[in-house]
């Protein structure tokens, strides 16, 4: 069972990706509402892998990538982004993240991208 660490500010978003995961066998072992957290929770919970929000206060998700891959160069991420973030994306895959996934989540693309990466 893969661990995965969730990590958006908004409560609804994590409630969403959580569920999808939980319901698919994945462990969420830990919630952060920004990057600061997010890279503390990595480090204490280990994750298989990450979903990361790239818009969030305290530090982006572009540079919580950047110091989750410091720590950990074979951190696997993953960007959750909203329509119209394209650029964003790109900005996140160069400085690590493996892929993304947009908002809404569709169950299907999310265990898709989430299965690919983890193989």
């Amino acid at each position: 069972m893969a661990k995965v660490l969730v990590v958006d500010d908004a409560v609804f978003m994590r409630m969403m990706i959580k569920d999808i995961l939980e319901k698919n066998g994945f462990e969420v072992v830990g919630e952060a509402t920004d990057g600061i957290k997010a890279i503390e929770m990595y480090k204490q919970k280990r994750p298989d892998i990450v979903t990361m929000d790239i818009i969030m206060p305290e530090m982006d998700g572009i540079e919580a990538v950047k110091k989750i891959r410091d720590f950990d160069s074979e951190a696997k991420i993953i960007m959750c982004s909203a329509i119209g973030q394209q650029s964003m994306v790109i900005d996140a895959i160069r400085a690590g993240a493996r892929d993304f996934i947009v908002k809404p989540f569709q169950a299907d693309r999310v265990l898709e991208v989430i299965t690919k990466v983890l193989d």
